[in-house]
């Protein structure tokens, strides 16, 4: 471009920019290819859905592993197990003992994998409608989803769980938001 102005970049059409050296257009093809799939990955994990489903199988898996650690400690009473065990076989008691871990991680999972996804989902709509990312939307969606996950023991009850759950919600977002020292 000889008639350019110094100083100014060149505009070039989209898609028609001058390749790097080395470069064909089938290369460009390929590029711009990779970056449509890219940007369409890049909408899919910021839209509210994908986060929702994506904090719900977390919490599901994290809740399986709590639950899983937890049942170690289920059956460590010898007095106990003697007696709700006699006259099994060690096969029908190791299939009784699965049995039960299964249950626990199922239900701890689904408990933890609710919450993940009400309060993701309730974030990222606030963050969303207020087209901020700040303290704000962490706590006003803790007090809605510990207002819903207490719901059934009634109003105050309702109001108590959204209020413990927005202050845990300010404590851990602050947490992750601070600033870190450069001394590491």
């Amino acid at each position: 471009m000889s008639g350019g102005l110094p100083g100014v970049a060149p505009i070039f059409p989209a898609g028609k920019e001058p390749l790097p050296p080395g470069w064909t257009e089938d290369d460009r093809e390929q590029m711009l290819q990779t970056k449509k799939f890219q940007d369409y990955m890049q909408m899919t994990m910021e839209s509210c859905v994908a986060k929702t489903a994506i904090a719900g199988v977390g919490g599901f898996a994290i809740g399986g592993f709590f639950s899983l650690m937890s049942a170690s400690f289920a059956y460590e009473d010898p007095l106990l197990r003697q007696q709700t065990q006699i006259g099994k076989t060690t096969t029908q008691k190791a299939s009784e003992i699965f049995k039960e871990m299964g249950r626990g991680v199922w239900r701890s999972g689904k408990g933890f994998a609710k919450v993940g996804s009400l309060f993701a989902g309730v974030e990222c709509v606030i963050e969303s409608y207020r087209a901020k990312n700040d303290m704000t939307n962490a706590v006003a969606a803790g007090f809605v989803a510990g207002g819903v996950l207490a719901r059934n023991a009634g109003p105050k009850a309702a109001f108590g769980g959204g209020v413990a759950f927005a202050a845990f919600s300010a404590v851990i977002d602050l947490f992750l938001r601070r600033e870190t020292s450069d001394e590491d």
